[in-house]
């Protein structure tokens, strides 16, 4: 076999774990009804993979070849503890028992079955009984397949506290039990903060990747929205008044929809980063806008709405607008204004910032970018420096510019916003 046969199945083999092994491991933890052990029989499955396709060739569909053998290798793993324990040679022929009632590899799993497997293990992984920050930390790493060190760029902390973060969130999983389980509608609304805000982050970081050769990860994106989709289905009871309402559901799709409508448009065919003033709007994908549209105005109709509602109504001003000149920035400013009041972060405010100097001027967000920053927060957030050197350029202040570009350079990681920074830079007379 040529070597080049090899690889290409590799590579092949790796983009099938990037989009599949998600759905694969929520499938396997309803199957064998622990996340260690699911997560353990996938990647020995993927190994097999490796080892048995490059005779037999990639399935047809490989996932439920995969579904299967790691069930296998979970049997094989359950037997040779079994020795040990006689527990588990229970556990061991039940499993078989169920292998031979519906075997995966000739009866796959309908599509609906494993997007509620998803959902199962989203809400698990976002149990009340983990601290916020496990909760996101472990879905992100579990559900969405984002690596140890993405996530850990996420929340600004170092891989090896973030993998703390993930062993003590299992351990907790494991020593509770916490149930896998969707859970009912009177318990929704205290849940599903956390599930927002781990889609919402999974959805930034396919938008925006924070390092890497490329601007946006669509896998990411796609992954978020498919999500957002699902958690639609859900109904939350009214009463109490939840925490997070079921209109924010319904917001957070919006936003996605109508960010994501622009893909295409942000980059070159070569890979340069296109800002939002200078994108060919005739690339936006108007079927997305047309139903983050939708979802937007009947989040809006709730008359109960919270931070990614508004968000997605800022996305929407835009996608109106045919152009930068053209926006609405008082409007923007406006919703901007409320946002800042029941989400006070350092990023809602220099984005605030940065709609101020569109429409007062850039001495105007000068002002504001500065006093944001003064609070050191987003000192080492190179999108404020970034933001801070297009104010200087646009007033004429050379030196002060480019210090401040040179600032966002040395901290960003991603390969498009360098080149894009290194330009600027370069402009600067």
């Amino acid at each position: 076999m040529p070597p080049r046969v090899p690889e290409q199945l590799s590579k092949s083999i790796e983009a099938l774990y990037r989009s599949e092994s998600g759905r694969i491991l929520a499938t396997l933890v309803r199957l064998l009804g622990d996340l260690d052990l699911a997560e353990e029989a996938m990647h020995e499955a993927f190994a097999a993979a490796l080892d048995t396709w490059p005779q037999a060739g990639i399935p047809d569909k490989p996932r439920p070849w995969l579904i299967s053998t790691a069930r296998f290798k979970a049997i094989d793993g359950i037997r040779r503890r079994a020795r040990f324990d006689a527990a588990q040679n229970d556990i061991a022929l039940y499993l078989k028992a169920e292998i031979k009632d519906a075997r995966v590899n000739e009866a796959p799993h309908e599509d609906e079955e494993i997007e509620d497997d998803r959902l199962r293990l989203i809400f698990t992984c976002c149990h009340p009984a983990l601290p916020p920050e496990q909760q996101v930390a472990l879905t992100l790493r579990e559900v969405c397949g984002l690596t140890t060190e993405e996530i850990a760029r996420a929340f600004l902390v170092t891989p090896a506290t973030l993998a703390q973060r993930i062993v003590r969130a299992k351990a907790k999983i494991r020593e509770t039990p916490i149930p896998y389980e969707v859970p009912t509608p009177q318990e929704l609304p205290e849940r599903l903060g956390a599930v927002l805000q781990v889609i919402y982050l999974v959805f930034n970081e396919g938008y925006s990747a924070a390092a890497g050769a490329e601007v946006t990860r669509a896998e990411l994106t796609g992954e978020a929205i498919r999500l957002g989709r699902l958690l639609t289905g859900l109904h939350p009871s009214p009463e109490p008044e939840p925490e997070v309402p079921n209109s924010e559901i319904l917001g957070l799709l919006a936003l996605m929809l109508l960010q994501e409508s622009r893909r295409a448009a942000r980059t070159s065919q070569t890979g340069e980063l296109i800002l939002l003033e200078n994108q060919d709007r005739s690339l936006w994908n108007r079927e997305q806008i047309a139903e983050g549209g939708s979802m937007l105005e009947k989040a809006l109709d709730s008359r109960r709405f919270g931070a990614y509602t508004l968000q997605a109504a800022i996305a929407a001003v835009h996608a109106e607008a045919e152009s930068t000149a053209a926006t609405d920035w008082r409007q923007i400013v406006a919703i901007y204004d409320q946002l800042v009041r029941i989400q006070p972060s350092p990023v809602v405010q220099l984005n605030r910032a940065v709609a101020i100097a569109m429409r007062d001027g850039p001495e105007a967000g000068l002002t504001h970018i500065d006093a944001v920053l003064e609070h050191g927060e987003l000192a080492n957030y190179y999108l404020a420096h970034s933001a801070r050197a297009d104010m200087y350029r646009r007033l004429g202040r050379t030196a002060e510019a480019r210090s401040s570009y040179e600032k966002a350079l040395a901290l960003t990681q991603q390969e498009p916003e360098r080149q894009f920074l290194q330009e600027r830079i370069r402009q600067l007379k």
